[in-house]
């Protein structure tokens, strides 16, 4: 696959800026601001290395990883009472975690056309 082709990765890059920018218009803490700050600012570098990288499987791991990690957040950081910013961690969270899922089975399928037979 071609770099920076991936609609899936591109997604994910949109919803870490957003997560990033939140703050900006949410109603939110400190510990909201700076975990969404953190929190997007690394979704947006592994969709970047998702993109420049293709043939890299692991970025698509670590997109799942990224969308589990803003679903937890509001819990493990202290903000799920503050409905606004807890429900765009949830929402910036099932959209990276689906597009990392949805980007996974074209890397292990494109794996498998690659390789040759196997050697005894």
């Amino acid at each position: 696959m071609q770099k920076w082709t991936r609609w899936q990765a591109w997604v994910a890059l949109v919803a870490g800026a957003y997560a990033l920018l939140s703050p900006i218009w949410t109603d939110t803490d400190t510990a909201a601001t700076w975990t969404m700050v953190v929190l997007g600012v690394v979704t947006m570098a592994v969709s970047l290395w998702a993109l420049a990288m293709p043939e890299d499987k692991i970025s698509e791991y670590a997109l799942v990883v990224m969308g589990v990690l803003f679903i937890i957040a509001p819990w493990v950081m202290g903000f799920a009472d503050i409905d606004a910013m807890a429900l765009t961690a949830w929402i910036v969270g099932a959209i990276t975690l689906i597009v990392g899922v949805l980007e996974a089975p074209q890397i292990e399928h494109r794996l498998h056309l690659h390789r040759g037979p196997i050697a005894h």
